[in-house]
């Protein structure tokens, strides 16, 4: 349905908004690649298949390839599962079909299920420090959350850790609920180049996908990990 033709004084103040205003707004501005990356992640986070769907074409014409929009659909299985990853996926599938694309994608995998702990491990260490070698021992969960999000997800090709980190903190932001764990990816970020300036750049262009409150939980979670 063309929204222009059913609510053109709604299209018209939010496309200027999120098209014009946020793109635009000095010192909050990121690179287009990087502002898709964080809208796609963000709107998976929230449950925006619709948005989604409109999003993804713009996102593809705007640097991201289709080795990385998959890449951002699964790791979003880690932290929203699969029973709401999966109309994300499904939807990337048509989109590429339509444009053509062949699926399935070259394989990205870099761990196996002996090693897939430890190059986990490994990952979490370089992201939140040494200490996370031995936070698997701590219980079952910690030790799935090494070897299946990380061992599995955080390994694969297409992403770098940072890129990762990125759409770890979207995906937290735009579900809101997450603010412990959102703060500690904050950290994970800055601890990896993603600074605070960076961070806020990202929920800003966020922002129009997600709403305020969650935009503004964001800030607070991000301003809470640079005390600490």
């Amino acid at each position: 349905m063309d929204l222009y033709k059913t609510d053109p004084e709604f299209t018209e103040r939010f496309r200027h908004f999120a098209f014009y205003e946020v793109p635009n707004e000095e010192n909050q501005q990121l690179e287009e690649k990087t502002r898709y990356m964080a809208i796609l992640a963000a709107l998976i986070g929230c449950g925006g298949v619709d948005a989604y769907r409109e999003m993804l074409p713009k996102a593809i014409e705007n640097g991201l390839t289709p080795v990385m929009v998959k890449e951002i659909v699964y790791q979003a299985i880690d932290y929203l599962g699969y029973g709401r990853m999966l109309p994300f996926l499904n939807c990337t599938n048509e989109i590429f079909a339509e444009n053509g694309i062949e699926l399935p994608l070259e394989r990205r995998a870099t761990t196996a299920i002996e090693n897939r702990l430890e190059k986990g491990a490994e990952v979490q260490a370089e992201i939140f420090g040494e200490h996370m070698k031995e936070a698997w021992k701590t219980g079952h969960i910690n030790r799935w959350l090494a070897a299946n999000c990380f061992g599995d997800y955080y390994t694969r090709k297409g992403l770098t850790i940072s890129e990762r980190e990125l759409i770890t903190f979207c995906f937290l932001m735009a579900q809101g609920g997450c603010e412990p764990q959102l703060t500690a990816h904050s950290k994970g970020n800055m601890n990896i180049g993603n600074d605070k300036d960076f961070l806020v750049r990202v929920v800003s262009q966020c922002l129009p996908y997600i709403g305020y409150p969650r935009s503004l939980n964001a800030i607070t979670c991000i301003n809470k990990a640079v005390e600490e």
